[in-house]
């Protein structure tokens, strides 16, 4: 039977953006049901595979997207949420594969569930771009996701504070205020799709504070400050208020820690 870890790495070096987000599905199911064993005889690769495009550019070197309710203004949000969720993909592929056999069965199904989930979505925000006259891959990306991957590849408490509770939380934040956008704009299929990706990041945020609970308890620490100590460690900048409180309590994180690193 293969391995989980061999199967995760498969998706993980798979360059096309469609072929990596039916390879990241395949290997939740292929989990699932029983066909991998929990094995991790294969190294995470230090990076994924990327398509030739989208050109990837430092942050601070990103084009500007122009104006909100502008078409090329429309298409370059589209395009960053896409690039979001793709990047999302090789993230829980990476936390599954690099820490699953120190974390556990549950763990693993956690993340590869999540990576299916971001290859869905990944799909659905492609599509969009495709019904604006675009497509993913027309315009640069920045990879300050994956560099936060890097950053953490050492301690799964990092990577769990920093990715799940951090950056993915950060969409909880603005998501509302984009599907307000989108309607007002008069896109409701785009509404809609940021409404299922709303719900479903509550659910991958809170996977994330789960297994982050229990590194801490494994290591007798207090979550919250275990927490704070990491994300200073590990992020640079403090966290954005406002914040979605319900969206984040739902997704069992402490509005007090936030408050603490809010700036």
């Amino acid at each position: 039977m293969p391995s989980v870890g061999g199967a995760i790495v498969g998706a993980l070096l798979t360059a096309d953006p469609h072929a990596k987000a039916m390879a990241a599905r395949k290997v939740a199911r292929d989990w699932r049901l029983g066909r991998l064993d929990f094995v991790f005889d294969a190294a995470m690769p230090d990076r994924p595979a990327r398509p030739d495009r989208p050109e990837l550019l430092p942050p601070n070197q990103m084009p500007k997207r122009g104006k909100g309710g502008s078409e090329r203004g429309r298409i370059a949000l589209w395009h960053a949420l896409a690039h979001i969720e793709f990047v999302a993909i090789d993230l829980a592929l990476d936390i599954a594969g690099r820490f699953g056999a120190e974390m556990g069965r549950e763990f693993v199904s956690d993340f590869l569930a999540v990576a299916a989930d971001e290859a869905m979505h990944f799909a659905l925000l492609d599509r969009h771009l495709v019904s604006l006259g675009s497509g993913y891959g027309a315009l640069p990306a920045h990879d300050g996701l994956w560099e936060a991957a890097e950053e953490t590849a050492h301690d799964v408490a990092a990577r769990l504070a920093i990715v799940p509770m951090v950056l993915e939380a950060r969409g909880l934040d603005v998501t509302p205020a984009t599907i307000v956008r989108a309607r007002t704009q008069g896109d409701e299929s785009g509404a809609r799709i940021l409404e299922r990706i709303l719900d479903d990041e509550i659910r991958h945020v809170a996977v994330g504070a789960k297994h982050f609970n229990v590194c801490a308890r494994i290591r007798r620490e207090d979550a919250e400050n275990l927490w704070i100590s990491l994300v200073r460690r590990h992020f640079r900048g403090g966290l954005k208020p406002p914040f979605n409180d319900s969206a984040r309590v739902a997704a069992g994180l402490s509005l007090s820690a936030c408050g603490a690193l809010a700036c």
